[in-house]
């Protein structure tokens, strides 16, 4: 019998953190993918966490957990998709440590992705964006942050977890005003910023009064807004917007869709892939090709530039009557 809990461990603590230096959002990521999966085969097997053996932990139990994330959790393919990226990872740790459970490991790893439609890109247009950036009540401190935030992050296109990482001395508003941010992948990247954009954050700066290490978007106590709030009030401020802005009301708005829009208003000034796959901080530039699926009005010019093809609408003639009596009968 080989417990799991050693080799689980050493994942983090030697392949991870050690080997890896993974990033502390993956340790986060795989942490809580696989504090579900222990917790999941103990309800299955009844054995305690720090107690189940590897063999315990085969093909169908995977398969069991990741139906049961999807069906009962209601998690979507892509976050299914990602739970199980972090399991065949544990698992490829554990057919070093343990070839004498190769060929169990072999049918987890086997263990394919899941499909999943792609949906199209959800972004704002200048309307919407208006009155979003309207939405947020100037008269209060929280107001003026949230709207220095939705700002920041429409012009930025900044990933959430990229601008509540921000610090007052990542902000640079003297010539050429830029954010500076450590992104996706720990890839550092500077983004400068519009005339517009750094009256507000100067504006709002000046108001915080932070320096150095502290956050630029705090929340009540002072320290970094987390992406669950920056998710509620993007989502609180759509709701208001949407009664100057009825439109509003029929999309999902969440802080992903302001990093959309700002690639889709890229891309309407002409602006090529691979710049907004650089400004975005993309891996690679086919992620940025999904905003060309999205942009119509860029499908309906390249329509207008084709040649039709010389096709003549048909008349319609009824069948000979005798026929069609015939048929009829």
């Amino acid at each position: 019998m080989t417990l799991l809990a050693p080799t689980l461990q050493a994942f983090f603590t030697e392949r991870l953190i050690t080997q890896q230096n993974a990033s502390a959002h993956t340790v986060a990521s795989y942490r809580d993918c696989l504090r579900l999966l222990v917790c999941f085969a103990r309800t299955a097997t009844g054995t305690q966490p720090a107690q189940l053996r590897v063999e315990q932990v085969d093909a169908a139990l995977v398969g069991a957990f990741l139906d049961h994330l999807e069906h009962d959790r209601g998690v979507s393919i892509a976050t299914r998709n990602a739970r199980l990226a972090a399991v065949h990872s544990l698992f490829r740790f554990a057919a070093l440590r343990h070839p004498e459970h190769a060929e169990l490991i072999s049918r987890v790893l086997a263990i394919p992705v899941k499909r999943a439609e792609r949906a199209i890109v959800a972004f704002l247009t200048a309307e919407e964006t208006d009155a979003l950036l309207a939405a947020p009540d100037p008269s209060r401190r929280a107001g003026r942050r949230d709207h220095a935030l939705v700002a920041l992050a429409v012009q930025t296109g900044l990933r959430v977890s990229e601008i509540t990482g921000l610090r007052v001395a990542d902000v640079h508003l003297g010539a050429g005003p830029y954010v500076r941010c450590t992104g996706k992948g720990r890839k550092d990247r500077a983004t400068p910023l519009t005339r517009q954009t750094a009256a507000i954050m100067r504006g709002w700066l000046a108001e915080r009064g932070g320096v150095g290490a502290d956050p630029v978007f705090p929340g009540p106590d002072g320290k970094p807004l987390g992406t669950d709030a920056v998710r509620r009030l993007t989502q609180r401020h759509a709701a208001t917007a949407a009664a100057r802005c009825p439109s509003l009301s029929n999309k999902k708005v969440s802080p992903h869709t302001l990093r959309h829009t700002c690639a889709m208003r890229m891309l309407e000034s002409g602006i090529d892939l691979a710049t907004i796959s650089l400004w975005l901080g993309h891996e690679n530039i086919r992620s940025s090709q999904a905003y060309l699926h999205a942009h119509m009005a860029l499908k309906e010019k390249a329509l207008a530039r084709t040649t039709p093809a010389h096709a003549t609408a048909g008349r319609y003639r009824p069948p000979d009557t005798l026929l069609a009596f015939l048929e009829q009968l």
